[in-house]
């Protein structure tokens, strides 16, 4: 088997509603399902599932300071978006990492 496209991932969340709101406000996803414990955001040619998950503990702040290695997503924008995706991260007090280069391209 050969791998052509990742079609959609998932994510479990405490908070669907909040959840929503930062893939809709912040990352550009749109909706493209509501069910009462599940989101199907769209981004792209791709898409993200929200589980409903309300007693998930939330994510330590060392998996953000220290994120290689730890499960994660990371999103590919332009590199002239990358320093007004901080400065929007900043001003909604949004936890994230600085951002990586990996030679070809940067990881925020």
């Amino acid at each position: 088997m050969r791998l052509r496209h990742l079609d959609h991932f998932g994510v479990d969340v405490a908070d669907l509603t909040r959840a929503e709101r930062f893939y809709s406000d912040v990352l550009g996803m749109t909706v493209q399902m509501r069910l009462p414990d599940q989101v199907l955001m769209r981004y792209g040619d791709g898409a993200c599932a929200l589980f409903l998950k309300p007693d998930r503990a939330p994510g330590g702040r060392e998996q953000i300071e220290n994120p290689l290695g730890k499960s994660h997503h990371a999103f590919r924008v332009e590199h002239a978006e990358l320093e007004p995706a901080r400065a929007l991260f900043e001003a909604r007090d949004i936890p994230h990492h600085a951002p990586i280069n990996w030679g070809d391209h940067d990881c925020l």
